[in-house]
């Protein structure tokens, strides 16, 4: 799946991104981070709130943290790294999905916290891009709205 991943448009070549894969205990760890730096950050929140986050990383059996690492170039701009690990998240989806996994790309608060990508080995220059759990689809849920295509689209 990373290699299906991987396989993106990189102007330049630079590769601005790396995975972290989480899989077994590790999930378990990590939640427990997450949960940890939650109750410091909001002690007041709802019980049912803190819950959710003790298991954040744990609800599949794997997860990919894609990280995007900009690589400074004279002549390709950092926009065009986005788009790059951005690519990079959609095609790990779609891997996942072509073999029979379901897949979901998020990114929440903890995406952004500081403790949270110290626990992850991230450099200051570093973010993530997203977290892609990975796993068995249990129920199979409906397509979400999407735009009308002909409402955004427009001929030159």
């Amino acid at each position: 799946m990373l290699t299906i991943a991987a396989r993106v448009p990189d102007h330049g070549r630079l590769v601005p991104w790396r995975f972290v894969t989480i899989r077994g205990e590790r999930r378990h760890i990590l939640s427990d981070a997450i949960s940890t730096r939650f109750g410091r950050l909001y002690p007041d929140a709802p019980l049912e709130r803190r819950q959710k986050m003790q298991g954040r990383m744990a609800q599949a059996p794997a997860v990919v943290v894609v990280i995007f690492c900009p690589r400074e170039h004279p002549k390709i701009p950092e926009w065009e790294q986005y788009l790059t690990v951005g690519a990079v998240c959609l095609n790990l989806l779609h891997a996942a999905r072509s073999l029979g996994y379901a897949g979901l790309w998020l990114t929440e608060w903890y995406a952004y916290d500081p403790v949270v990508l110290y626990t992850l080995g991230l450099t200051d220059e570093e973010r993530v891009a997203g977290f892609v759990h990975i796993g068995t689809p249990t129920e199979h849920r409906g397509d979400r709205p999407r735009p009308d295509v002909e409402a955004i689209t427009t001929d030159f």
